[in-house]
């Protein structure tokens, strides 16, 4: 991926966790960010969201349903040729990483640590 790509991923990414974090509240849970990919035509993002404490279904169709003014404000703090359209993908990564230590902690158990004196 290009220097500038990466750039305006991380850029935007920052941006809109700002935003999502000052004007929109959920019912229960946190929201996070963890990945923004721009389209190397700048006109689309798609914004990876982590949900912890909620249905992830539920943010993601409210995201969805506030796109149009997340896309506004961020227009107006991020200066591009182009504001991407925003497709909102809930990231499991984290809830997957955990199922995968936990296999393998059944399959290979730590030995109890002895106390040494």
């Amino acid at each position: 991926m290009k220097h500038r790509l990466l750039r305006v991923n991380e850029l935007l990414k920052r941006e809109l966790s700002g935003i999502i974090a000052r004007e929109m509240t959920f019912q229960t849970g946190l929201v996070s960010v963890n990945q923004v990919d721009v389209t190397a035509d700048l006109k689309s993002a798609h914004v990876f969201v982590s949900v912890l404490g909620t249905s992830g279904a539920a943010v993601i169709s409210e995201l969805e349903a506030h796109r149009a003014a997340l896309q506004a404000t961020l227009a107006k703090n991020v200066v591009l040729k182009y504001t991407p359209h925003l497709v909102f993908h809930l990231d499991d990564s984290i809830e997957r990483g955990a199922r995968v230590i936990e296999i393998m902690q059944e399959i290979d158990p730590l030995p109890p640590r002895e106390n040494e004196a």
